[in-house]
């Protein structure tokens, strides 16, 4: 009996022992399921022995990665670009030294996050993240940032963004051109690349001044030229009166050219003393822009197609935007195939914000010509700046449309730098205008941005 009780104990205990083992060695397995798949190869050791190795390979991966996180933290802490990487909550996870100096951040700390608006104060950069976030896609903005807060004496060794150094701290103004590329990753968070175009923009202003400088120099002894060319013609017989005649053209084409450098310079110094902005409404002015250009028109067979609000009204100078529109579809019909139309799509949208909303009106304009060559869209809005050869003429070549053009001054030759004074003129209307060839007509496509202001 006692044999019996002691065999049956022992039975048991042996069965309890085995579920346990059991038990055991499937949360061993379960805890190896977790691992990946190179963690738990098939091997001889005992299945403790392999999570011990899993535990210790993993381990040493962690310590692995560690490794190259710090140092490519360090690569980009030495950047010469600036980092910023901006959480869901628009939280200023981590940044590099670069960011810091660009933006003047000096009251973050890594192991604190706070808001990016509470330490860098800039309604584009905050705007930039918003429709990053809300698209989906990289976006790209450049803008002047400037702030009035003082930095340090370092900073004013080494950057060459700040004014003169004023008398008192309270004048200390700081100033620089950036470029942000920002870049949507997971879970809405946002990394942005910021570039210092400070020196681009420095350099750019220096070549405008010595062009405007230049230009006005020029115009006294070209003024005085022409009077004395004007006194011959009125002396010579043919053919050294043609030769004159020839001479004042390209004379006058000149002084055309020095004017519109003239009035770029004036834009880009004064652009709110240029302007005598009112309530205006869009249609009617597009309206009477093309009815003026009828003569050009008219040849080809071209017609305008309008889409959007016909009542839409906006804050702008007329005179100026008949000047933009002028310059625009005198382009567009230039390099229109015959009877077909110049589109003119019309949109308002509102954007809203951390800071609010804003509203915007779009134009775009678009033709059914050859478009741009893709290597000319970025230079397109430069100064004098002729990339397709299709699209230059000689000064001695006759105009195909002078006729139609006449004397008036509306319709004068080119001096390639329409474009220029468009976008000078947009710009001092606190808008955009970008150029770009549309994916459908294959022609020019020029989007304008204005702000809805009343």
């Amino acid at each position: 009996m006692n044999l019996l009780v002691f065999v049956s104990g022992l039975v048991l205990g042996l069965g309890l022992c085995e579920l346990r083992r059991y038990r055991f060695n499937r949360q061993v397995w379960q805890m190896l399921g977790l691992f990946p798949r190179r963690f738990k190869e098939e091997s001889s050791l005992a299945l403790v022995s392999r999570l011990r190795q899993a535990i210790n390979l993993l381990v040493q991966h962690q310590q692995q990665v560690e490794t190259e996180l710090e140092m490519w933290k360090q690569v980009l802490e030495r950047s010469p670009i600036g980092y910023l990487q901006i959480d869901p909550a628009n939280q200023l996870q981590w940044c590099n030294q670069k960011a810091r100096q660009m933006l003047r951040i000096e009251r973050w700390r890594p192991e604190q996050l706070r808001l990016l608006l509470e330490l860098v104060r800039s309604y584009e950069l905050d705007q930039l993240i918003q429709e990053t976030r809300h698209r989906q896609h990289p976006q790209s903005q450049e803008w002047v940032f400037k702030t009035a807060h003082l930095p340090s004496a370092s900073a004013l060794s080494t950057r060459s963004g700040l004014s003169s150094p004023p008398s008192t701290p309270q004048t200390y103004a700081y100033s620089l051109a950036i470029r942000a590329t920002t870049l949507p990753v997971r879970s809405g968070q946002v990394i942005v690349f910021l570039e210092d175009q400070q020196f681009m923009v420095d350099l750019t202003q220096a070549r405008d001044r010595a062009f405007s400088d230049l230009t006005h120099e020029l115009r006294t002894p070209l003024t005085s030229i022409s009077l004395v060319a004007e006194a011959l013609q009125t002396r010579l017989n043919p053919p050294e009166k043609t030769w004159v005649e020839k001479m004042l053209k390209e004379i006058d084409r000149l002084i055309s050219l020095i004017q519109d450098c003239l009035e770029i310079s004036k834009l880009q110094t004064n652009p709110h003393q240029t302007l005598s902005p009112e309530i205006l409404t869009l249609k009617p002015l597009i309206d009477s822009v093309w009815h003026s250009l009828e003569p050009l028109t008219q040849p080809k067979q071209l017609t305008l197609n309008y889409q959007g609000d016909i009542n839409l009204e906006l804050y702008a100078d007329s005179a100026r935007l008949t000047q933009v529109f002028l310059n625009i579809f005198d382009n567009s019909i230039k390099h229109s195939p015959p009877n077909t139309a110049i589109q003119v799509q019309v949109n308002q949208s509102t954007l809203s914000h951390s800071s609010g909303s804003d509203s915007s009106i779009t134009i775009d304009i678009v033709d059914s010509g050859s478009g741009f060559l893709e290597s000319d869209i970025a230079h397109v809005f430069e100064r004098l700046y002729r990339g397709d050869p299709s699209r230059q003429r000689s000064s001695s070549e006759p105009d195909p449309t002078e006729g139609e053009r006449g004397n008036s001054p509306m319709f004068r030759k080119g001096s390639g730098l329409g474009l220029s004074i468009v976008q000078q003129i947009i710009e001092a209307h606190g808008g955009t205008i970008v150029a770009r060839n549309h994916p459908e007509t294959k022609g020019a496509w020029l989007q304008i941005q204005l702000p809805n202001v009343h």
